[in-house]
């Protein structure tokens, strides 16, 4: 009887328990915040690091760059090949 219980209780544990999500950046900013806590996350949102900065006061979060926003290359010069 106690092993049915047991076993009840632990079969309920796994069915209430929510999936964990993964965390993600937005690539649409280029900015995100990083806030932590008991359920720490990134909020992806914001277009400089200033402003992320400034919204960040009195919080438990710090500024970071997105490391997925797509950043354009510089255009290297090209040499150009003259004929001899």
């Amino acid at each position: 009887m106690r092993r049915a219980c047991l076993a009840l209780v632990a079969a309920g544990t796994l069915l209430v328990s929510a999936p964990a999500r993964a965390q993600t950046y937005d690539p649409s900013y280029p900015v995100c915040m990083q806030i932590y806590g008991q359920v720490g996350y990134f909020d992806c949102r914001y277009t400089s690091l200033q402003q992320c900065r400034y919204l960040a006061v009195g919080r438990s979060a710090t500024c970071v760059v997105n490391p997925y926003f797509p950043q354009e290359r510089p255009k290297s010069p090209r040499k150009s090949r003259r004929a001899n």
